[in-house]
Formats: C-alpha cells, sequence, structure tokens
C-alpha cells in the first residue's frame, strides 16, 4: 500500500441514467480498488477512489471514455489523505 492514494472524482457531462455508475463500480473492482460512486443533483457524478496510483491512473482513463451511451465533458481530480475504506459501492 505505499504507493496507495486516493482521488476524488467529479464527471460531467451525460453520465446519469446510461450506467455509468455500474461501469465504474464493475471497472474499480476488477482493479482491487475502494471507493464509491453517486449521482449528483447537478446531473454529474462523484466518485471516491483510492488503491494503487497506476491502478486510480486506470480508472480516472476508464471515467473518461465512460459507457457508450455516456458522453463525459470533464473529469475534475482532487487528491484526498487515505481513508478507512473497505471496498467499492454505489450510494444510492
Amino acid at each position: 500500500m505505499i504507493n496507495s492514494i486516493c482521488v476524488d472524482l467529479i464527471i460531467s457531462g451525460k453520465v446519469q441514467g446510461v450506467g455509468y455508475r455500474n461501469f465504474i463500480k464493475k471497472k474499480a473492482e476488477s482493479l482491487g480498488i475502494v471507493g464509491y460512486v453517486k449521482n449528483k443533483n447537478d446531473g454529474s457524478v462523484f466518485i471516491k477512489v483510492q488503491g494503487e496510483k497506476n491502478d486510480i491512473k486506470t480508472i480516472i482513463e476508464c471515467s473518461q471514455r465512460g459507457t457508450p451511451n455516456s458522453i463525459v465533458q470533464s473529469v475534475k481530480t482532487n487528491h484526498r489523505h487515505l481513508e478507512h475504506l473497505l471496498k467499492f459501492y454505489i450510494v444510492y
């Protein structure tokens, strides 16, 4: 866990109602990343991810591509202190 980082992401565009949260959850779980994803009231999606630097880089790249039905306009990142997170989940 020496190379672990924690990053908050805010994804803007057409990212709600297109399977985006499930897409991110599956990718995060496949990479061993912990954290969560949730829709925000303004139409964007918030993602908190924590894991190895290379895996976080991969999930950020995936968040930029999105799903076939999504249109990602921007991805804002903010590095945070490591937290005690145990798994990756969707906040409903």
